[in-house]
């Protein structure tokens, strides 16, 4: 789109965030070094990005950055418009991911009730068989040269399994749902056929809620629809919105820390001997993969209800801010000189924020945490002469701004 704000914001020295992911390592050197709040440019749109941990702590909970849309600027003027490639992921209709306040409580509280500890540890026997049948799919797809992709047969259909699982999805959609997500994320996907996605998928989830609860079953759906506890019941719309945002998170996260874990530990043999003779917990290897590789890169987006100054520079009232997670979990003062190192024996890497920090702390978290701390020991217990097909700098990233996903993960298994 043409914003007349973007060449200004070049000309301003701004740092264009790359769609095509070109040199995600490059880039968040840059951010990282342009200081605790960053201008960038978001496909022709200025923004914010805050790049440092104690900064993002603060404005995390900072009640004057707020989730409505209605409170940025260049939506207000008129500037940003549903033709902009981004909108979707900020303008995605009403769920606990886009208010704030009182009902951002109420509509969380529903789904914190449905996506409880217990209800994660009753579910750990049905991840760890679904993590069993996918290394056996893994072992029956080596080609005839032995190389076999781990995205596509193991890291994408795992958390995809569980959602679906979770929210009463039916396993003949789950190809559908991940083509419809991959799509929706890619910067390759002309905006006509996005929109046209997002209007299918609100489809889908309304027939799902409709389902649900017409016949209610013991799955997430049935329990937002049906959850009693804090405040009013959710609405259709409200369901439909936490459940859209819900499976694209929940295994759109898990395929990204999954797939960096692996790829961390191949490029780092001695650690990945650390955890396998048991000397290092598959946890820490989680962790320091969260903090050094996040599956997000960039979250959006937060808008500036009044001026907030954070160190030398002053968020205006209307202005977007980005929590750029990739930056932050490298940042030097919180992580130290070594910051931009894979160690798993790092004292600071249980000290991270990537899955979030205050009300909007990311609801999936401990789920991602419990698929990834079964799902790589099993891998590499199955295949421990796991290794790559294919030189590492050959591994290429997605067309997408906001996580940090593969485009493919060739191995050979041993």
């Amino acid at each position: 789109m043409n914003c007349p704000h973007a060449e200004a914001a070049r000309n301003a020295g701004v740092i264009a965030i790359d769609p095509m992911v070109q040199d995600l390592d490059g880039e968040t050197v840059r951010l990282r070094d342009a200081g605790v709040l960053a201008r960038i440019d978001l496909l022709g749109v200025p923004a914010w990005t805050v790049t440092r941990h104690a900064e993002a702590r603060q404005l995390l909970v900072e009640p004057r950055l707020v989730k409505d849309i209605d409170a940025w600027g260049l939506w207000q003027s008129g500037v940003v418009t549903r033709a902009w490639p981004l909108i979707g992921m900020i303008d995605a209709g009403r769920s606990m991911f886009t208010v704030d306040g009182a009902e951002h409580r109420r509509l969380r509280t529903k789904t914190s009730q449905a996506l409880t500890p217990r209800r994660l540890e009753a579910i750990r026997p049905d991840i760890e068989k679904f993590t069993d049948e996918l290394l056996d799919a893994l072992d029956a797809a080596r080609g005839e040269d032995g190389i076999v992709d781990l995205k596509a047969v193991f890291a994408q259909p795992l958390p995809m399994k569980v959602v679906g699982m979770l929210m009463g999805v039916d396993e003949s959609q789950h190809a559908m749902l991940t083509r419809q997500y991959k799509a929706f994320f890619s910067m390759l996907t002309p905006q006509d056929e996005r929109l046209a996605l997002l209007a299918e998928l609100d489809v889908f989830y309304t027939d799902l809620v409709r389902e649900k609860t017409a016949r209610p079953t013991d799955d997430l759906t049935s329990a937002l629809i049906f959850a009693e506890e804090g405040g009013e019941p959710l609405t259709e719309e409200e369901v439909v919105g936490n459940l859209k945002a819900m499976v694209a998170a929940g295994h759109e996260t898990t395929i990204g820390l999954v797939l960096n874990a692996v790829r961390a530990l191949l490029a780092h043999p001695d650690q990945l001997r650390l955890v396998l003779d048991g000397e290092v917990g598959w946890d820490a290897v989680v962790e320091e993969t969260l903090r050094w590789d996040t599956p997000t890169t960039h979250l959006l987006m937060r808008f500036a209800t009044e001026d907030i100054a954070v160190g030398e520079e002053v968020i205006r009232k209307g202005e977007g801010v980005v929590i750029s997670y990739r930056a932050i979990g490298r940042d030097f003062e919180q992580h130290g000189p070594d910051a931009d190192a894979f160690d798993i024996t790092r004292p600071s890497r249980n000290r991270h924020m990537t899955f979030g920090h205050g009300p909007h702390i990311c609801p999936g978290a401990a789920l991602s945490r419990v698929e990834a701390g079964i799902a790589l020991p099993a891998l590499f217990a199955r295949f421990p002469g796991l290794r790559l097909a294919v030189p590492d700098e050959e591994i290429t990233k997605l067309p997408v701004m906001t996580q940090n996903d593969m485009a493919a993960f060739p191995v050979l298994l041993g």
